[in-house]
């Protein structure tokens, strides 16, 4: 009753952004079993913030936006610093997930790989990544760490043992930011949410992007 609850809540806040509400429901089914949590690369506004009774440590390179996230108490506990080097703070098997939104494409495919590497050693039961599908340009504007550098594809996931499902629908719809291409942007939505249940979330190279699960467990 109490994951119902949960999922009616994250409902319940999220809409009409159905997109967002999906991914908001899969990561916490994949967080059912894990207590703590660290969330590499957090931002201000961390999925996190929807799901509860967690132990959550937030990390980022941008302090104003980890300022914004302490403002709104998203973590329990915060830290600045290159999310390149994990491994010079956390230790092996330290929380119970280490999650990454919207990271990876960010750093060249090398840092990438290595990020991999070191989120898969602090994990003690997952780890869940979130990327574009291939290369989705992106600028940095005010936060030259927003810049996209890298594509991933499920391969890339696949090959290191990673469950890999699509998300946000059919790559056709979404460009920069995963803003919807065409208007009405209402209409537009549902139709490529409606792509996700039908088709994209079990044929992840047609999605906009990935979600993909390493569990050691």
């Amino acid at each position: 009753m109490k994951n119902i609850r949960n999922s009616i809540d994250i409902i319940k806040h999220t809409l009409p952004h159905f997109a967002f509400a999906n991914f908001v429901l899969m990561l916490q089914k994949e967080l059912k079993d894990c207590d703590s949590v660290l969330d590499v690369g957090c931002g201000s506004a961390s999925a996190l913030r929807f799901i509860s009774g967690k132990q959550t440590y937030g990390v980022d390179g941008h302090a104003p936006s980890i300022a914004i996230s302490k403002k709104h108490g998203i973590h329990n506990k915060y830290g600045i610093m290159d999310v390149r080097e994990l491994d010079k703070k956390f230790k092996n098997n330290q929380f119970d997930a280490v999650m990454a939104i919207d990271v990876i494409e960010h750093l060249t495919p090398k840092e990438g790989y290595e990020l991999l590497k070191q989120m898969e050693k602090i994990a003690a039961k997952k780890v869940i990544i979130v990327t574009p599908n291939g290369f989705v340009p992106q600028s940095g504007h005010d936060n030259q760490l927003q810049e996209h550098i890298s594509g991933w594809d499920a391969a890339d996931f696949t090959k290191r043992g990673y469950k890999v499902k699509g998300l946000y629908g059919l790559k056709m719809f979404r460009g920069e930011r995963a803003e919807l291409k065409f208007k009405p942007k209402l209409l537009t939505g549902i139709i490529s949410e409606l792509t996700h249940y039908l088709y994209t979330h079990r044929r992840p190279e047609k999605s906009y992007s990935l979600f993909a699960v390493y569990n050691k467990k």
